[in-house]
């Protein structure tokens, strides 16, 4: 009774056998992608693809997730993208689909370029279903079936007309099956896969036997089976070819490099052969049953016979180029951390350490009380002199990085002047450089070093770029670099003793701050050789003038020469001596004197470096002409001086006392021209400096005197009239001192030791870095030579393109290194299709095409022949055969083979029966064959009439 009580033992399941299944709602997504993307309206070709269009045009795709159940599928649609409109409307009854049109078109055999189903079934649309990523494949019988019936189902409901396919299997076989359905029509795609070719359907006569029996036909006679035949040979030994480098000289100082060069420039090409495969494809696009014979004991398929040869080659991965590899390692040097001492060892860095000590010392013992030697002797540069004599004294020959031999080349190269005589050369490095600076404007390609903020071709930076870059990849690497820095450093110094200027464009006015910084050091450096040499010339001239003067005015010029020298001068001085600008305080006391007590007698003091006068100006207090006077020039900056300049005068803020001194750390300039502007024109005024000076800041007006006369009068600008204004402080403080006797605005003693201390404690890695720009100048330039020579417009494209983007590179204060490896890979890229085309060039290479060529066969044309005698040189190499030039390649008595057996067969039959009875409409069939060494595959499309059957 309790049971028979209890409420839930009345419940029962009902089972609702509406609800859709996994396998509907499967069929149902795939119906609605089709309905998606419009694939389910019936279109009326007006004409069939063009010959070629699988390989011109441009093929598109698109696609979509679906799931069945928890199974993930991708369904893409490819379809080739035509120009030609289609026209919508209902198709005819006996109208095929396009799918079955496609299989019997013979304009697009054998394409290249596309999808596999496309070169097996000519198909232009058609969908495929594949298992998403990380899915397991459907190897499985019924699985296979089950994705086939959905397939059926959702063409059948749509009426899509497009074929559509299911991969099954392995991935990696590549086999798919699929199914087209039309009004009363329908054709099956089938795939058979072997890795090995069964003996019997090894030519043509067994696949045709296999092709004639799938098809099923009972008509006699059997309508013609049309054929469609490529045979693919490949050639991979190139040993009768050009090497594509040149034989290394062993008598040269590389020693045997492959692909050396001198110093200066890059060498260029590929170090193997850039080409790893020749294959070539032989045609027989159109031949009927009957008419060829291939079977398993004779074949008439000759390549040489061929109608139609086609030629594709397969590049070497990973080609190892000579230019790329150079800046690729020079590039990697560009990271490095260490410094020279650390480089070259401790018993180079005691050496130097003792030079820096001998170097620390001189000024004690410059000023030792006394000196057993004459002053001269106990300069600076005696002191480095002897530390470095010291350094190659003890340095082994056999211990340094660099051959002596290799050493000398390269600074011989980067100083050409050093071979000729000294002298001589003082004016032809100046002529040199002044007519390189006019050819330069001249041509636009040598501009390119302003894009790149790198230096001009041939300038001194240029050249030691490819030197370090040639010493890096050949000579020794880090340390090789590091040891010709050394030495380079020291040549620097050597010059700037000596007063002998550096070859290379570095010279003609300031530091150019569209080159890079090392270039301007060695501006600047030359810019100081440069005042140096000038004022020793002034000096002697000035003493050969004083000998006359001091015939007639002795007084002062013992004044003159007794004088002594302030007690705080700096020991940059003593290297140049008396050739300082100096401060001549005995004279200076005179002539402030004279002007505090006797300014209207101040005219009659003697005037000083006057060059000559201005616009015919008279001073307004005196009726003496007004003369421009020699002033200084204004001192030259390099980048990171202006840099550290900006920073310090921007840490002074904007308070008024910071602003003052703001003003007068700019004021340098303008107090120096003051000064000789007084000692130029005695008795002038602040308004005589400023209407040479500054021409705007004195304005001049028409006004009536007291005698009515109409007279001219000036005065300052307003903003001269500023109370504090700087010019009238200036003035004030400016003593009456001609330029030769003012204290020097740019001291080239101390800029020079400067310049000379950064380049010595440059880091190798630091100095890859601020001269990599210019290699990669030298490498843009190599490529624009190499192009021009092979003529490739897209490298040409490229190459303007790689300019413009290193502009934006190398322009940045701080290198993206990940950017600009990517842009190196850009050259080497570069690179690599030139020394391509140039190994094809080499093979393949005919002055004319001869007339009528097209009417000859592709194995007599010249370029078959051409490709006929490589395989021929191929297979006699193969076979230890001697290779003869003269032999004709169609003697009947050669022994050996011209082509090695084919790689590859591919095999096309098609024809038109009915289907499945001898009543049924004539349908398109279609056989696919492919016959390799470790593959086999059919891919048949066979079609069947579903109204009459």
């Amino acid at each position: 009774m309790a049971a028979d009580n209890d409420p839930e033992s009345e419940v029962f399941e009902i089972t609702d056998f509406t609800t859709a299944s996994e396998w509907e709602r499967f069929v149902s997504r795939v119906e609605e992608v089709l309905n998606e993307w419009k694939l389910t309206e019936n279109y009326v070709e007006k004409t069939s693809p063009e010959k070629g269009a699988y390989i011109n045009g441009s093929w598109g795709e698109q696609s979509l997730d679906i799931h069945f159940a928890d199974f993930k599928f991708y369904i893409t649609h490819h379809f080739l993208k035509e120009d030609c409109k289609k026209e919508n409307g209902k198709s005819e009854e006996d109208t095929l689909p396009l799918a079955m049109q496609d299989l019997l078109c013979m304009h697009n055999d054998f394409p290249p370029r596309a999808h596999c189903l496309v070169r097996w079934y000519g198909l232009r649309e058609f969908v495929v279903i594949s298992p998403g990523a990380n899915c397991e494949a459907i190897i499985s019988e019924s699985k296979c079936n089950l994705l086939l019936s959905s397939v059926s189902m959702s063409l059948s409901n749509s009426g899509c007309q497009v074929p559509m396919f299911v991969q099954i299997q392995q991935k990696w076989r590549r086999i798919y099956a699929g199914e087209c359905q039309g009004p009363g029509v329908r054709t099956d795609f089938e795939i058979v896969h072997l890795r090995k070719v069964p003996s019997q359907y090894n030519h043509l006569s067994g696949l045709l036997d296999v092709f004639k029996s799938k098809i099923g036909c009972n008509l006699l006679p059997l309508p013609p089976v049309d054929i469609a035949i490529r045979y693919t040979y490949i050639l991979q030994d190139w040993q009768q070819s050009s090497w594509p480098q040149q034989p290394p000289d062993f008598d040269t100082l590389l020693g045997g490099e492959v692909g050396g060069v001198e110093f200066g420039n890059l060498p260029f090409g590929a170090c193997e052969e850039p080409i790893s495969e020749l294959h070539l494809a032989t045609t027989w696009p159109h031949l009927t049953e009957g008419i060829v014979v291939d079977n398993d004991v004779y074949s008439d398929l000759d390549p040489l016979q061929a109608p139609h040869w086609s030629v594709r080659v397969r590049t070497a991965d990973n080609l190892q180029c000579l230019l790329g590899d150079f800046i690729t390692e020079f590039f990697k040097l560009c990271c490095r951390k260490e410094s020279a001492e650390e480089i070259l060892g401790k018993g180079n860095a005691e050496e130097e350490g003792q030079e820096n000590s001998d170097i620390s010392s001189a000024l004690s013992k410059l000023t030792e009380p006394a000196a057993p030697v004459p002053l001269s002797k106990l300069s600076v540069s005696s002191m480095v002199h002897s530390a470095r004599r010291r350094i190659r004294r003890h340095r082994h020959i056999d211990e340094s990085p660099l051959h002596v031999d290799v050493l000398n080349s390269i600074l011989l190269y980067l100083f050409p002047d050093a071979a000729v005589e000294k002298s001589s050369d003082k004016e032809k490095t100046t002529q040199a450089n002044s007519c390189r600076t006019s050819e330069q404007e001249k041509s636009p390609d040598d501009n390119l070093f302003l894009q790149l903020k790198s230096a001009p071709c041939d300038s001194l930076t240029y050249r030691l770029a490819l030197c370090l870059c040639m010493v890096n990849y050949s000579y020794g690497g880090l340390a090789a670099v590091a040891h010709l820095w050394q030495e380079f450093v020291l040549e620097l110094r050597y010059r700037w003793e000596n007063n002998y200027l550096v070859y290379g464009w570095l010279t003609g006015g300031s530091p150019d701050l569209r080159c890079c910084l090392l270039h301007q050091k060695f501006q600047m450096l030359n810019c100081c050789i440069e005042r140096k040499r000038a004022r020793d010339e002034a000096r002697k001239a000035q003493e050969g003038n004083g000998e006359r003067e001091r015939k007639v005015s002795g007084g002062r010029a013992s004044a003159s020469t007794t004088r002594g020298t302030p007690q705080g001068k700096s020991w940059d001085s003593w290297s140049d001596s008396e050739d300082e600008f100096f401060e001549c305080l005995s004279d200076q006391g005179e002539m402030e004197s004279s002007h505090s007590e006797a300014g209207k007698d101040s005219s009659k003091l003697k005037a000083d470096g006057r060059l000559h006068p201005y616009n015919n100006m008279t001073l307004l207090h005196s009726a003496e002409l007004l003369y421009v006077p020699v002033t200084q020039e204004p001192a030259p900056m390099t980048e990171d001086q202006l840099e550290e300049q900006s920073e310090v005068l921007a840490k002074l803020g904007t308070s008024a006392e910071g602003t003052h001194l703001r003003a007068r750390m700019q004021s340098a300039c303008l107090l120096s021209d003051m000064e000789s502007f007084k000692a130029a024109n005695p008795g002038c005024v602040l308004e005589d400096f400023v209407r040479w000076y500054s021409p705007r800041d004195y304005v001049e007006e028409e006004v009536v005197d007291e005698k009515g006369s109409t007279v001219i009068r000036g005065e300052l600008s307003a903003r001269m009239k500023i109370p504090g204004n700087m010019w009238v402080e200036a003035w004030d403080t400016a003593r009456v001192t001609p330029a030769r006797r003012q204290k020097r605005l740019f001291d080239d003693t101390k800029e020079a030791e400067k310049v000379l201390h950064y380049l010595s404690m440059l880091k190798p890695g630091d100095l890859a870095h601020h001269l990599l720009p210019c290699l990669l100048h030298a490498a843009i330039m190599k490529l624009k030579q190499e192009e021009s020579v092979e003529n490739i417009p897209s490298v040409e494209k490229s190459i303007q393109q790689a300019a413009s983007q290193a502009n934006k590179l190398l322009h940045s204060a701080n290198y993206d290194y990940k950017k600009l490896e990517d842009f190196i890979n850009q050259l080497v890229t570069m690179e690599t299709v030139i020394a391509e085309a140039r190994s094809l060039k080499a093979k393949f290479a005919v002055d004319e095409e001869e007339e009528n060529g097209e009417l000859l066969l592709a194995g007599q044309a010249r370029i078959g022949r051409i490709i006929h005698r490589l395989f021929i040189n191929a297979q006699r190499a193969a076979l230890l055969a001697p290779v003869d030039d003269n032999l004709e390649p169609a003697a009947e008595s050669r022994k050996i083979p011209d082509f090695p057996p084919p790689a590859g067969r591919e095999i096309l039959l098609r024809t038109c029966v009915p289907r499945p009875a001898p009543y049924s409409k004539a349908l398109p069939q279609r056989l696919f064959c492919v016959l390799m060494k470790d593959e086999f595959r059919l891919a048949g499309a066979f079609s069947a009439d579903t109204s009459f059957f």
